[in-house]
C-alpha cells in the first residue's frame, strides 16, 4: 500500500506542469525552475509510487501513464481545492460571513446574475462567485466538488445530486422578423425542410433537444444544420438571415421584445423543460451555501424571468 501522505505539493505541481507542457524543459519554463530540478522531483515521485508516471517516446512529448493520470487528477483536484479554500479565507478576512461558488450552464447566464444580485442585496455579507461554462464543464465541476450549487437544465445522470425544480425553461424557434414563415399560424415540417438550422456544438443540451425535435417532426428526413459556438453568435446569425434556430427563450427575450427576432409557430413548440438547482448530497454544505440555496428556492417564482410572450 502506497502512503500518499508522503506526497508534496511541489511534486504534484511538477507532475501537472510536465503533463501540460509535455517535457521537462517545458515544465521548468512554466514553473520558473531549472530542468534538473524538475527531473529530481519526478524521480522522487516515481520512486515513491514505485511505477513510471510518463511514457517517453523518442523526441515526442511525455504522456502520462495510467498511474500518472490518476496522480494528475489528484494534482488538479488539489489545486482547485486550494484555490477554493483561499477564496473562502479571503472572503472571511474581508469581513464576509461566508462564500459560495455558484456554477451555471452557459444558457443560465441570462438569469443567474439577477439571482446573485438579489441574494447579495438580501445578504451582503456572503460573497458569491459565479462560474459559467458549457454543460460538460459544469458537470465536471460538479463531479469534482468545485461548486457549492449549480443551475442546470438537466441533472447529469452519472453524478448523484439533489435537484430542486426552479421553474420552466422553454425553447423556441427563432427567425428574423421578415422571415417568409413569420406570422404563419400553421407551419408544417415540409416548410422547415428548406431552412438552415443554426445549432450549438454536439453534445450540448440545446443541440440534443433540437435534434430530437427535428427527428420527431421530420420522420427521418435530413435537415441542414450549421454549428456555431455560442448562443450570442447564433442570435446574431439569425438576425443576419443566415438561418433559424431552436434556442432557450431566456437567451433571446430582449431581442424578441425589441423586434430584432421573432418566433415561428410550429406545432410542438415551445419545448418546455425545467431549470434545476443542484448540489452534491455527499458533501457538507456550508451555512453560506445553505442560506443561498434556501433564498433561491423560496424566491424562485420571482427570481426567474417571466416569459409572457409564450404564456409561460
Amino acid at each position: 500500500m502506497i502512503d500518499l501522505k508522503a506526497l508534496t505539493r511541489k511534486q504534484l505541481r511538477v507532475l501537472a506542469a510536465t503533463a501540460e507542457r509535455g517535457s521537462v524543459s517545458g515544465a521548468a519554463a512554466l514553473l520558473h525552475v531549472t530542468p534538473p530540478a524538475i527531473s529530481v522531483q519526478l524521480k522522487s515521485l516515481e520512486e515513491l509510487i514505485g511505477a513510471p508516471l510518463f511514457r517517453r517516446s523518442g523526441d515526442g512529448p511525455f504522456t502520462p501513464t495510467e498511474i500518472g493520470q490518476e496522480l494528475l487528477g489528484l494534482a488538479q483536484d488539489f489545486e482547485r481545492m486550494t484555490a477554493r479554500v483561499g477564496e473562502r479565507i479571503a472572503a472571511l478576512k474581508a469581513g464576509a460571513s461566508g462564500s459560495v461558488v455558484f456554477g451555471v450552464e452557459s444558457t443560465a447566464k441570462y438569469l443567474a446574475p439577477s439571482i446573485v444580485a438579489a441574494f447579495q442585496r438580501a445578504s451582503p455579507g456572503v460573497r458569491v462567485t459565479l462560474a459559467v461554462g458549457n454543460r460538460g464543464e459544469i458537470s465536471q465541476g460538479l463531479e469534482r466538488n468545485e461548486f457549492d450549487l449549480t443551475i442546470m437544465g438537466r441533472p447529469p445522470a452519472h453524478i448523484e445530486v439533489e435537484a430542486v425544480t426552479l421553474g420552466d425553461h422553454p425553447y423556441v424557434l427563432i427567425a428574423p422578423p421578415d422571415h417568409r414563415l413569420a406570422g404563419d399560424p400553421d407551419i408544417l415540417a415540409e416548410d422547415l425542410l428548406r431552412e438552415r438550422f443554426l445549432a450549438r456544438e454536439e453534445g450540448s443540451g440545446t443541440r440534443i433537444l433540437m435534434e430530437r425535435f427535428l427527428e420527431r417532426i421530420g420522420g427521418g428526413r435530413v435537415f441542414e444544420v450549421v454549428e456555431m459556438g455560442t448562443n450570442e453568435t447564433i442570435k446574431q446569425a439569425v438576425m443576419a438571415g443566415l438561418g433559424i434556430a431552436i434556442i432557450s427563450a431566456h437567451t433571446c427575450l430582449t431581442e424578441i421584445a425589441d423586434g430584432h427576432l421573432t418566433t415561428l409557430q410550429v406545432t410542438g413548440l415551445p419545448l418546455v423543460r425545467q431549470w434545476f438547482l443542484l448540489h452534491r448530497p455527499d458533501r457538507e454544505m456550508s451555512n453560506a451555501a445553505r442560506k443561498f440555496r434556501d433564498f433561491v428556492i423560496e424566491g424562485r417564482s420571482k427570481l426567474l424571468p417571466k416569459i409572457p410572450i409564450f404564456g409561460i
